[in-house]
This record gives structure tokens, C-alpha cells and sequence, in this order.
């Protein structure tokens, strides 16, 4: 499904805005409203997604939040790898997700930043993301989280849980390729799998920092993070860990896959070197002997006699034939089948 983004200049970086209400639903709200925005009841939570290459986004993360510059240029550079870590009563987070934009590959992971001091939580991308999306939909619905712990919770599950797709086709194209004629297919199961483990590489040098992230997050000890959303990131840790278990097996089988192709491949190449060589020792003492006896110098032997010829035929045939039975009796012929 492509992703798309449709916002109004006036709305500055704003993708979209909430306001929780504290029992899973929420309103929407603009740019300028969200500016000015201060809880109007207890359990009220403002939720911004913003895009974070447009001009104002960094700005406004200084002076309307007051965060420091360098959080700031964290939460809208593109480069970060997956972290988290409490500053004071704030939690600052760079996580990454499986593109599934048109044209991506799985190892084109999308970051997306967050923050959030319990009042207020922004979340800031560049590509279009899915898992914001999907938070927001259930929002709309009235069944979304409640409140800033949950709804950091249910991106982070939402994100996890999305790898799962890419994981499980992995692990199909590799059965798949391992049920193949590998001997027809080639060419093509060794491209293909040179791409999976190009994948698995991806995936694993950004969900190995991921995991650390999140288990930074479930010890932050926020006074806004509840003991239950503590357990339920604790539960995606996991499920992280095992996705990063399948990685390594799916990764490993395309190794296995790998080296099954290059040993057929050098035992076909031994086998045909080893038939050029059985060649090579039969006619070499032919060539030599035919080649000793067309010097075309004085003294050479039956050239005057009318039978030399087949004399020198039937010389040659039985020097094969005692060629064939010597390679027979060393088992010569057998040492490479």
C-alpha cells in the first residue's frame, strides 16, 4: 500500500496532531492550535507527527519545548541509529522500521524519532510510516492508548511487530529456493540469495541497536511510563529477540545454501579438469610418436615401404589400448566420480 502525506503549508511541519482524551479516543488539531496548546483536563495528552525535514521543525523543537540543540538536531537528522535514554522526566528516542514504501527493499529501514515528557508527545519522520498511521486509526476509532506511556508502547510494538512480514518472507523464499533444482537454478538461487543475506546484514545492524533502545526505555523509570507499559515493552523486547533469532537462521541457511552451490560447482569443475587430464595422457605419447615420425628429414624409416603406414596405425591403436588398460587397472577413471 503506498503511503502518502497531504498537509497544508500553513501547517508548517505538522503530518497530523491529537489530543488525547485519556479513554482511547482524541481530537484532531492544527499547527497553529497545537502551538499554543496547554492541557484543557487531567489525562489530556497532545500527540504531533511531524515531518522533520520541513525549515520550522527544528526551531520549534528548541524554543517552543526548550529542548537543548543537540537533542534537537537528534530528533531531525537522519543518520542516528537506534537509542533511547531519560533526560529528566523526558524520554528521547530514535527507532527504525521496515520500509514498505514502493520500491524499497527491506534493508531500507525508515527512522522515526520521538519524545515525549508525558503531557506531550511528538514523533517525527522523513519517508512516509505505517505504524503512526495505524496508532492513529485506532485513535479515531476510540479504542487508541490512553495516555503518553501507552501510546509509546503501541508505536513501539506496532513497529516490531511489522518486521515479522519481512522476516517470514525471507524464511518462505529461502524453503522455497532449498526445494529447488539447484543444479537447473543456479544462477538464480545464488543471486537470490546473496540478497537475503544483504537483508539479514541490513536488518541486523539496525535491530541490534533497536533492542538496545528498547530495553533503555523499559528501565528509564519514568514516572509517566506505568509499571504495565514497562512489562508490555519487556514482551516486545522479546519478540524482538526472537525476530533477531530468525534473522540469524535465515541467514545461515542462505549461507548453507551458498556454499552447497560453489562445492557443486568446484566438483564439476575438478571432474572436468580431471577428464581433460585423462585425455591429455592418452594422446601425448600419440602426438609425440606421430609427431617424432613426420619430421620431414633424411633417414626417416618406411617411407619406401608401401605397409608403413598401417604399421604405424596399428602401432598406434595398440599403444592405446595399453593406455586404457593401464588407467583401468591404476582406477583411474573411478578416483573422481
Amino acid at each position: 500500500m503506498e503511503l502518502t502525506d497531504h498537509r497544508n503549508e500553513e501547517d508548517g511541519p505538522l503530518l497530523f496532531g491529537r489530543v488525547l482524551d485519556g479513554r482511547g479516543g482524541g481530537r484532531p488539531i492544527g499547527w497553529n492550535e497545537a502551538k499554543a496548546w496547554n492541557p484543557a483536563g487531567p489525562g489530556e495528552l497532545l500527540w504531533l507527527h511531524l515531518c522533520r525535514t520541513h525549515d520550522e521543525a527544528e526551531p520549534w523543537l528548541e524554543n517552543a519545548l526548550g529542548l537543548p540543540e543537540p537533542v534537537a538536531e537528534m530528533l531531525t537528522d537522519d543518520g542516528n541509529r537506534p537509542r533511547a535514554y531519560r533526560d529528566g522526566d523526558q524520554l528521547v528516542a530514535v527507532l527504525r522500521g521496515i520500509n514498505f514504501n514502493p520500491g524499497a527493499e527491506p534493508e531500507d529501514m525508515i527512522s522515526m524519532q520521538l519524545w515525549s515528557d508525558g503531557t506531550r508527545l511528538v514523533t517525527l519522520r522523513r519517508e512516509p510510516l505505517q505504524t503512526p498511521r495505524d496508532v492513529l486509526a485506532a485513535i479515531d476509532s476510540g479504542t487508541g492508548p490512553a495516555d503518553a506511556g501507552a501510546l509509546v508502547t503501541e508505536l513501539v510494538e506496532q513497529i516490531i511487530a511489522r518486521m515479522n512480514k519481512s522476516i517470514v518472507d525471507m524464511n518462505m523464499v529461502i524453503d522455497d529456493l532449498e526445494d529447488a533444482d539447484i543444479d537447473d537454478e543456479r544462477d538464480e538461487i545464488l543471486e537470490r540469495t546473496s540478497a537475503i543475506r544483504r537483508n539479514c546484514l541490513a536488518l541486523k545492524r539496525h535491530m541490534g541497536p533497536q533492542h538496545g533502545a528498547l530495553e533503555a526505555i523499559a528501565k528509564a523509570r519514568l514516572p509517566w511510563f506505568e509499571e504495565h507499559d514497562r512489562r508490555e515493552i519487556a514482551e516486545t523486547i522479546e519478540r524482538l529477540r526472537r525476530y533477531l533469532d530468525d534473522i540469524d537462521v535465515s541467514m545461515e541457511s542462505a549461507v548453507v545454501l551458498q556454499d552447497e552451490l560453489r562445492a557443486r560447482a568446484l566438483a564439476s569443475s575438478d571432474k572436468t579438469n580431471y577428464l581433460l587430464t585423462l585425455v591429455a595422457s592418452i594422446f601425448l605419447p600419440l602426438g609425440f610418436l606421430t609427431g617424432l615420425l613426420g619430421i620431414n628429414v633424411g633417414g626417416m624409416p618406411g617411407t619406401d615401404d608401401a605397409d608403413a603406414f598401417w604399421i604405424v596405425v596399428y602401432a598406434c591403436g595398440g599403444l592405446l589400448v595399453v593406455q586404457v588398460l593401464l588407467f583401468m587397472l591404476w582406477r583411474w577413471w573411478s578416483q573422481r566420480r
